[in-house]
């Protein structure tokens, strides 16, 4: 006795994802709180009680457990006036192997007058064969603040697992009452393992990071930004600081994983509570 199948019955068609997270925040009487809020699987927002001292958090969960080829994620914050508040992500990103298609994470950010938003989401892990383009893309007004980053890591060299091929396209855009003050790339695809070892490119290094803050005091921080840097980076992980106008950029590049991640919740700790007046600790997510 047999029987036949249809290929649709015995092949999983690709799990692809269409998720979003659109958060909105306005003050009341010098309290920041949830004005609007709207997800789609597999983005889910949660709001942990702060600890003494911090600002309003909300931590944006991937359900799914990792992205792969053809996913899509949409995140939209906006910090109205007089807002305070911390954003971040509950655990790293995985990228998995994609058999074709991109994966899309877009991130976009409003920032109004007098408000201050932090986006620190933890690290994106890129699998051997991942395809990902991501844009992160910022509008702020004078007057406002926001310090925002994001680390990628070239694989789980822990594991002996690297990123020797794929796609990564990631872009930021920062715009200041609608004129492009900061536009930023960086794009790898193919064979990426000869460029990531490359001297004049990666130096072989286990992953990357940025971080910038703007305000109206951006070149004031800069002395501080790189004495900070200076007791936190070593021959395992480097980073370099530097002012366009009212942006603070910092770059890091990581050897090791570990250093890497210390390096830059060490500075993000440090940074921020000297420029934005908030606790010189880190998210409890950040923690665990």
């Amino acid at each position: 006795m047999c029987a036949a199948t249809s290929p649709s019955e015995t092949i999983a068609p690709p799990r692809w994802s269409d998720g979003a997270a659109v958060i909105a925040l306005a003050a009341d009487g010098g309290v920041t709180r949830l004005r609007d809020l709207y997800q789609s699987d597999p983005c889910r927002v949660l709001f942990p009680r702060p600890a003494d001292g911090a600002a309003f958090e909300a931590v944006v969960v991937t359900t799914s457990g990792g992205v792969v080829g053809g996913d899509r994620i949409a995140i939209d914050i906006e910090a109205r006036a007089g807002v305070t508040a911390t954003v971040t992500t509950q655990a790293a990103e995985k990228i998995y192997r994609s058999a074709g298609p991109d994966s899309l994470i877009g991130v976009d950010m409003r920032v109004g007058a007098g408000a201050t938003l932090e986006w620190m989401p933890r690290e994106t892990i890129l699998f051997d064969g991942a395809r990902l383009r991501r844009t992160t893309t910022i509008e702020a007004v004078p007057g406002s603040r926001f310090l925002a980053g994001e680390f990628v890591m070239f694989g789980r060299r822990a594991r002996t697992e690297t990123f020797t091929r794929g796609l990564l396209h990631d872009a930021w855009r920062v715009r200041e009452g609608g004129r492009l003050i900061w536009a930023d790339a960086l794009h790898l695809e193919g064979e990426v393992a000869g460029v990531i070892v490359r001297r004049t490119a990666f130096d072989g290094a286990a992953g990357i990071g940025t971080i910038v803050y703007r305000a109206d005091d951006a070149r004031d921080r800069l002395g501080r930004a790189r004495d900070i840097l200076a007791l936190l980076t070593g021959n395992a992980c480097e980073a370099a600081a530097t002012c366009m106008g009212a942006l603070l950029i910092v770059r890091f590049v990581g050897r090791q994983e570990p250093a890497l991640r210390a390096a830059v919740a060490g500075f993000w700790s440090a940074f921020r509570a000297e420029a934005i007046a908030l606790p010189a600790r880190l998210p409890r997510v950040w923690e665990t």
